[in-house]
């Protein structure tokens, strides 16, 4: 058995800390923990709806204290990726605030006119005639980048579409497949680990997911530890080909190594 250190946490928000509004057990306190201990820490999310102030108040609003800057999600992933690619760029874009905003303030001009672009992300009011433009645009040049791969999302209806869905029907009409930024893509982590300055080696990543949150964190030679508050049940693991390195019944399992800084594998 070997004893790791774990300097950075990085952490899933929707099965690992709250379901719904309601926050999970331990979620709270896990946080605290880090906090408390000067550890480095993200909250990860594939959801590029919302901006990171929105996600801090929603959390809030459970009862679990996450900064703003400590959020990031694929739309601030996304928006990162492609300024570094090409800077000072253009896009068209399908979504909503939290992906308009992160692109505006990566210096990017919104723009139908010629776009180096097309950006599809998630939002509820999914137009025939947005994604025709974006078709069109594709078509005739544009790159096409989509936030995150998820084909559906909750509502209190039942699913919704997402932007897999969506990207599928642009790639059908176009023949071009997107470059997804979001999780399983260990971009996702790399970005994150770039902001808070982490290393893989002595990073760990908490989800709830095996297809989503442990595969890139395997891909990205991170920790992973799964925990059983959300998609993926215990009897699943074993179905894939990689595996976590502990699962945990929840993240309250996981305040003590938190709180120490190292773990027994």
């Amino acid at each position: 058995m070997t004893v790791k250190k774990i300097e950075t946490w990085l952490t899933d928000m929707d099965g690992v800390l709250v379901h719904e509004n309601t926050a999970l057990p331990g979620a709270a306190e896990f946080i605290e923990t880090l906090k408390k201990n000067d550890r480095n820490f993200l909250v990860l999310t594939n959801n590029p709806i919302y901006t990171p102030r929105d996600l801090s108040a929603r959390l809030g609003r459970s009862g679990i204290d996450v900064p703003e800057d400590k959020i990031w999600t694929s739309a601030l992933a996304t928006a990162d990726f492609v300024s570094r690619t090409i800077p000072q760029g253009s896009a068209y874009v399908i979504g909503e605030a939290g992906l308009t905003t992160a692109l505006h303030e990566a210096g990017f001009i919104l723009s139908d006119s010629k776009p180096d672009y097309v950006i599809l992300g998630e939002t509820r009011t999914y137009s025939f005639e947005s994604i025709t433009t974006a078709i069109r645009l594709i078509l005739g040049g544009a790159r096409f980048i989509c936030t995150n791969p998820d084909a559906t999302g909750p509502s209190e209806n039942g699913v919704l579409p997402a932007a897999g869905a969506v990207a599928a029907l642009v790639t059908k009409a176009t023949n071009r497949e997107p470059y997804f930024v979001g999780k399983p893509n260990p971009i996702m982590f790399r970005t994150a680990l770039n902001r808070v300055g982490g290393h893989s080696e002595t990073t760990a990543m908490i989800g709830d997911r095996m297809d989503t949150d442990v595969v890139a964190g395997v891909e990205a030679g991170l920790n992973t530890f799964l925990v059983l508050t959300g998609i993926t049940h215990r009897k699943e693991v074993e179905t894939f080909p990689y595996r976590p390195d502990r699962v945990v019944d929840s993240i309250q399992d996981l305040i003590s190594i938190a709180e120490s800084g190292e773990v027994d594998f």
